[in-house]
């Protein structure tokens, strides 16, 4: 079985104010793509309620590092309390969206993600030696790069939204 090493937990982003929705999507989407996360949609939700839409997204992006292992990114998102309002700018209207954004970001290292050492109990205990020995100094490489990619991801997500603070 693949194991999965919980690396970077509970970054956290909130924010409560004027922003547009779909724009928020297309920035995640387009990071994602470039970054070369291919994009994996664990759980959608959206109700309305009196104080206006909810919507919960579970995304859990995963890159290839090597034929070994590969960066996954929990990425949750909550949309509460998401109303469409009107602001004139310039002397143009322009539709936002007005709520709170929670976002909740972890990062995990999946190793042997392929289980091409699971065949037999002999691979298992090699992988295992590999793994504490000779991979040691590539781990923390990859454990480096996935940090980078979470915290990437977290700070333009928050640069976005603060474009919108001043609006």
């Amino acid at each position: 079985m693949a194991e999965m090493d919980l690396i970077i937990e509970q970054v956290r982003l909130t924010y409560e104010g004027l922003f547009k929705a779909t724009d928020l999507y297309n920035l995640i989407d387009n990071w994602l793509r470039n970054t070369g996360y291919e994009k994996r949609e664990l759980k959608t939700i959206e109700k309305v309620t009196s104080k206006g839409k909810y919507i919960e997204i579970e995304y859990m992006p995963w890159k290839k590092q090597t034929e070994y292992v590969i960066n996954e990114i929990q990425i949750k998102m909550i949309l509460s309390d998401v109303t469409e309002v009107e602001i004139e700018k310039e002397g143009t209207k322009i539709k936002m969206n007005k709520g709170k954004v929670h976002f909740v970001f972890d990062g995990y290292l999946t190793t042997d993600w392929e289980q091409r050492w699971e065949q037999k109990p002999m691979f298992i205990f090699i992988r295992a030696l590999f793994d504490k020995f000779f991979y040691k100094r590539y781990v923390d490489t990859w454990k480096t790069n996935l940090i980078k990619d979470v915290n990437d991801l977290h700070d333009n997500i928050k640069s976005f939204l603060n474009l919108y603070r001043y609006k």
